[in-house]
């Protein structure tokens, strides 16, 4: 429940509207959101290993959109026949009602956040 809290507080509290907007076309704006993203998980643990593997993941992750390649790459294999359908800007068909295809994209961006900080905090 603390990473969960901590996520949220990093990712959605501590993040500007600045960031948001540019942290994936500019370097150093990903890195500072990932460093104000790491300052609730100092409540949870002081392993400096632990904070730089989910500092340095969120910065990539964000900074390139993996999430949005994961969705591609899902639904590329569950749905071969039709793979260039899913090369949009979430990965998903452009049939797909946008608000679906982006708030999809946004959960799996969580989802990759969570389980990464998960594993950083219990072995690290």
């Amino acid at each position: 429940m603390e990473q969960l809290l901590a996520h949220l507080v990093g990712d959605y509290v501590l993040q500007t509207s600045h960031m948001a907007e540019h942290k994936t076309r500019s370097w150093p704006v990903a890195a500072v959101h990932a460093v104000s993203y790491c300052l609730p998980f100092l409540f949870i643990t002081l392993s400096l290993p632990a904070l730089a593997v989910i500092g340095g993941t969120h910065a990539v992750i964000d900074r390139y959109r993996l999430a949005h390649y994961v969705a591609m790459a899902k639904n590329m294999a569950g749905d071969p026949g039709r793979w260039r359908d899913y090369i949009t800007h979430t990965g998903y068909a452009t049939e797909t009602p946008a608000w679906l295809s982006v708030w999809l994209v946004i959960i799996t961006d969580n989802t990759l956040h969570l389980l990464i900080n998960y594993f950083a905090i219990k072995y690290l």
